[in-house]
């Protein structure tokens, strides 16, 4: 039992590392050259031939009926989710940190319940602990994005790191964006977890509509291709633009969209179908610490006290919102026993509807 257990917690931390090596590879790509809009096409185009087999595999003989309505929502998960949440992610990590991007990610739960309170899918209950934890929260994420953003402050004397990776070194030498804005990155990267969680909103009702996870992700990643494709090209269509001669592009093209897209999805539908999706969302901020240690040692990125003390409050606003929403449910299970015993209490007779919600030792 207690290997069953440390499985979820292995696979996760695995997840997390997985995401942090793309923020460090993609932001070499980017830094050799290869504009990020190309690199997100090439991610799309990787993802849908790794994730097509799982549909196939996992999906093909069970599939649910597709309507015009259905598809019209998997294009809007495509055009918010894949394509403006990772266009704006890849230009963020041109103009910053692969640190910050992952800080401002955190922002998710906060923007999410925003926007469910907006579009009525979820209640404030301000007068509650849950409501108010995410409330709490939700103001603590948003002042730790704008500390991040709009303030820098001193350089944290970490020292410097002993490893001299040449590569890095060289790229970090030839990369002429770091300096071209200071907003450019932030705002970016904060427009692109807002897109991301009007995903999440549409996912709501798509998921409930269709129950094919892999296939609905399959469609999503193919039409995001297209779409990537034409807005790279809008930008650039020269041949030496698209080229992947170079090893880094070609690397990072491939382990974003297999590593990051067919793997790691799958290992966290395989965690959330046993855990929840609670405990997916408490590793996120792992990520942050190891792109951190990652960026610094390979990177050799600095990191300021806006930096540390907005990424601080970010992480706190995420807990706060997730121990919100962990109280949340079990206020609605306890408001729902007190229903049925009300009930109960009025009709005798439901006692022994109220009897099936208990185990018994039978086999269910």
């Amino acid at each position: 039992m207690a290997g069953a257990g440390f499985v979820p917690f292995l696979l996760m931390v695995l997840v997390q590392f997985v995401y942090a090596g793309m923020n460090i590879t993609s932001k070499l790509a980017i830094q050799s050259g290869m504009n990020p809009l190309i690199l997100v096409a090439y991610r799309q185009l990787f993802a849908t031939v790794s994730i097509v087999p799982f549909a196939y595999w996992l999906e093909w003989n069970n599939l649910p009926r597709m309507t015009k309505p259905l598809m019209f929502r998997i294009l809007l998960s495509s055009m918010t989710g894949v394509t403006g949440n990772q266009v704006l992610y890849f230009v963020g990590l041109k103009y910053s940190t692969a640190t910050i991007a992952c800080a401002l990610t955190n922002l998710l739960p906060a923007f999410t319940f925003v926007l469910a309170i907006l579009f009525r899918q979820e209640n404030l209950k301000i007068k509650k602990r849950s409501g108010l934890a995410k409330v709490f929260g939700t103001i603590l994420c948003v002042s730790g994005a704008l500390l991040l953003s709009f303030y820098h402050g001193k350089t944290i004397g970490l020292g410097q790191s002993s490893i001299h990776w040449k590569y890095a070194e060289k790229m970090e030498a030839n990369d002429s964006s770091g300096n071209a804005s200071l907003l450019i990155g932030p705002l970016a990267f904060i427009g692109s977890t807002l897109v991301w969680a009007g995903w999440f909103i549409i996912q709501v009702s798509l998921s409930d509509r269709y129950p094919a996870p892999y296939t609905s992700t399959s469609l999503m990643c193919l039409l995001a291709s297209f779409q990537c494709v034409i807005i790279a090209l809008c930008f650039d269509h020269s041949a030496s633009g698209w080229s992947l001669h170079n090893a880094m592009r070609l690397s990072s093209a491939l382990y974003a969209g297999v590593m990051c897209t067919a793997l790691a999805y799958g290992l966290m539908s395989w965690t959330i179908e046993r855990k929840g999706p609670l405990y997916v969302s408490v590793y996120t901020p792992l990520q942050l610490v190891l792109t951190a240690i990652l960026s610094w040692a390979l990177l050799r990125e600095k990191l300021y006290a806006g930096t540390a003390i907005g990424s601080l409050l970010i992480v706190l606003g995420l807990y706060s919102v997730l121990w919100g929403k962990r109280e949340e449910k079990k206020e609605g299970v306890e408001d729902s026993l007190k229903e049925a015993m009300k009930d109960s209490e009025k009709d005798p007779k439901n006692e022994t509807e109220l009897q099936s919600y208990v185990p018994s030792n039978g086999n269910h």
